[in-house]
C-alpha cells in the first residue's frame, strides 16, 4: 500500500472517529472503503471522437484506403 496524508474539516473526523469506534474498522480502511465507492460510482464522460469519413465516389483499395486515413492523420497533427 502506499500512504497518502487526508486533510478533513473537524466534523468529519468527528464522525469518523465515531463511525470507526462504532464499528470497530479502522479510519484508515473506512477512507480506503469511501474512496472506492466513489471511484466505482462515478460517470466518466465517454470520449466521442468521430471517425473520418471518406467518400471518393468509389470503392477505395484497401492500399488507398491506408493512404487516405494517413494524410488525414498527418493533416490533423499538423494543425495542432
Amino acid at each position: 500500500m502506499i500512504k497518502t496524508t487526508v486533510y478533513l474539516p473537524e466534523d468529519l473526523e468527528v464522525r469518523l472517529d465515531a463511525e470507526s469506534s462504532a464499528t470497530g474498522t479502522s479510519k484508515a480502511e473506512l477512507i480506503r472503503r469511501g474512496i472506492a465507492m466513489v471511484l466505482d460510482e462515478a460517470e466518466r464522460p465517454k470520449r466521442s471522437q468521430k471517425l473520418p469519413v471518406f467518400d471518393s465516389g468509389r470503392p477505395l483499395t484497401p492500399e488507398a484506403m491506408d493512404d487516405a486515413v494517413y494524410e488525414h492523420i498527418k493533416e490533423r497533427a499538423a494543425r495542432r
